[in-house]
């Protein structure tokens, strides 16, 4: 508790704050990571499910994705104590903006306002051709019901989950708002995140080298742990709750 404390103070004396969160986030709601023993690689080839298989088989790209998605988000997960302690903090005004990893909207069902999604939103289609979008509930079910790939009501493009898949740069405004982000932050907070995939794990160094206060809350050991100045080897659902706590004192 006194590293609880002593990181709480850190984050609560620092003008800027941010936070970036990753897959072990979001597995305590239910949403299987797409790495490591359990990941959703391990069921699914991901060559199936990359941009050039959308480009050229829009229709089996979408049959196979109906698959993974339905093994990623069909429970209906819901924000657990983790989502609710970064977004408890945001709300009192320690931090500023969120980086994530994840595909699941869970921080914005949590209240989290400003969330920058690096890697995209799974809840949304987009249409490659004109940007048009909607409900990945609407994408679904004109899939489900033979539309294969369903279509843009604009212009009658395929449309694409509106996840970053391998083969996709990532979205160039979330990119360069998290590393201004980074940049200016006074406290980094690392969360479920294993930082072994790029450019997110480049985010906490570049924030580090600013001269900001990392803290690390991860099961597993990080790349970063070395340069932190705070390392909590634990389950976020349980040290940022206690974060939170000690930050309110």
């Amino acid at each position: 508790m006194d590293r609880i404390r002593a990181a709480a103070r850190d984050l609560r004396d620092a003008d800027a704050a941010v936070a970036l969160t990753g897959a072990g986030v979001s597995a305590p709601s239910g949403v299987p990571p797409f790495r490591g023993e359990d990941g959703i690689w391990n069921e699914y080839d991901p060559d199936a499910l990359d941009v050039w298989r959308f480009r050229r088989e829009p229709g089996a790209f979408w049959a196979d994705w109906l698959d993974l998605r339905a093994d990623l988000l069909d429970a209906d997960p819901e924000p657990n104590p983790a989502h609710e302690a970064l977004a408890d903090l945001s709300a009192a005004g320690r931090l500023d903006a969120l980086v994530t990893q994840n595909i699941d909207g869970l921080h914005r069902d949590a209240g989290s306002e400003e969330v920058v999604e690096l890697h995209g939103n799974a809840r949304r289609a987009v249409c490659r051709n004109c940007g048009w979008t909607t409900s990945a509930d609407d994408a679904v079910a004109r899939a489900e019901s033979g539309d294969l790939p369903p279509r843009c009501d604009a212009c009658d493009g395929a449309l694409k989950p509106d996840a970053v898949l391998f083969g996709e740069q990532l979205p160039r405004d979330a990119l360069v708002r998290a590393r201004e982000l980074a940049a200016d932050s006074e406290a980094f907070l690392v969360a479920g995140s294993s930082l072994t995939v790029e450019p997110a794990a480049s985010l906490p160094a570049r924030a580090a080298e600013s001269g900001a206060t990392l803290i690390v809350v991860n099961l597993d050991e990080t790349p970063l742990d070395a340069r932190a100045d705070y390392v909590f080897r634990g389950d976020v659902t349980e040290v940022l709750p206690a974060l939170r706590e000690a930050v309110g004192e």
